[in-house]
């Protein structure tokens, strides 16, 4: 989720003390998939097609480095289905294609894996999936020819659509079928993460998505209910306010036991918060529950990197040379991580 830019700057002496004192969360984590979300392919949806490197930007080498080095085994990647398929049912553009497939290789050669996510917002030029503009065959077509483009690649990851905010429950269902069917058509078996309904919150998965989607098949059982959360006090990843670590928990607990009493799992694939005392807690606690819970959640993405974020207070980007408070809690919860502690 693209969110607003703010010049508010943080206590950092405050959250180092924080974290100097904090107690390692726990020994090792036990969750699959451990990451972040490198954004910025998916900028500036207004100008279309846009310019690579200059209204939009796909993570460097550097970036990709950075944040495997710090032990992240997999990258949500955002883009815009505009920009990767300019025409409905039609082959998709050959530039940008381009562009993610190297994204692709770089982050694979560092050792991680990608989700490749449709960052829409449920429609296509403004006309809702499902619509007479948008129909699902389109969209089945759309992820047919992604799963075939990447094909064989076990470690490139599907995620369906980014916050289907323009597509009510039933509709969401329709569409998630279709794609399901259109890449599996194709013999892949990748994962394929689908959204919940609206914001896919998971503090309200289970009155919002759970009719609609509970019953949703795949013919290669290789499926997740891709959630997010984030830590401030209306759940936008826009404030430098959070709920406290017992809150934060709270927040995922309901989607879990659903989870769990229907043998399903999840991803969270967007969740944030600011680098101050009280968010880095939260955080912490959020990191914990889902390790504790891995028998249900089989990863995590932070919200976000990517270097065009500025001020933005959920940013995981370096600032100055150094780690952000947010990236000394994520890394003791990497996979990969060398040290968790």
């Amino acid at each position: 989720m693209i969110r607003p830019k703010t010049a508010v700057r943080l206590n950092v002496i405050a959250a180092s003390l924080w974290l100097a004192l904090a107690a390692p969360s726990t020994s090792a984590p036990a969750v699959q998939f451990t990451g972040v979300n490198l954004s910025g392919a998916e900028f500036n949806g207004g100008k279309l097609p846009g310019r690579p490197y200059f209204d939009y930007v796909y993570p460097n080498a550097q970036e990709v480095a950075y944040f495997t080095a710090k032990g992240a085994n997999v990258f949500r990647v955002p883009v815009l289905w505009e920009r990767l398929q300019p025409a409905l049912n039609a082959p998709l553009d050959r530039g940008e294609l381009g562009r993610l497939r190297a994204t692709v290789e770089l982050i694979e050669r560092n050792g991680g894996s990608v989700v490749i996510d449709i960052h829409n917002f449920g429609g296509y030029r403004g006309h809702p999936v499902g619509s007479a503009e948008t129909p699902y065959a389109s969209f089945a077509d759309l992820w047919s020819r992604i799963a075939t483009a990447f094909s064989g690649d076990a470690k490139v990851h599907f995620g369906l659509m980014n916050e289907p905010i323009a597509m009510p429950g039933p509709t969401l269902r329709t569409a998630i079928d279709a794609a399901i069917a259109g890449i599996r058509s194709t013999g892949s078996k990748n994962l394929i993460l689908a959204p919940g309904v609206g914001w896919s919150g998971a503090h309200d998965f289970v009155p919002a998505s759970s009719t609609a989607l509970g019953d949703i098949r795949d013919p290669a059982h290789n499926f997740a209910y891709e959630a997010h959360q984030y830590l401030d006090s209306d759940h936008s990843g826009t404030h430098w306010v959070c709920v406290d670590a017992k809150t934060a928990q709270d927040r995922l607990s309901a989607m879990t036991k659903w989870m769990r009493a229907h043998k399903q799992h999840g991803f969270l694939g967007e969740f944030g918060a600011a680098d101050n005392p009280q968010c880095l807690e939260s955080l912490d606690a959020l990191l914990s529950y889902m390790r504790d819970n891995s028998d249900v959640w089989l990863g995590w993405t932070y919200w976000a990197a990517g270097a065009w974020w500025g001020d933005y207070p959920m940013s995981v980007e370096p600032k100055n040379g150094a780690d952000r408070g947010q990236m000394i809690v994520l890394k003791r919860s990497f996979v990969g991580a060398k040290n968790n502690q």
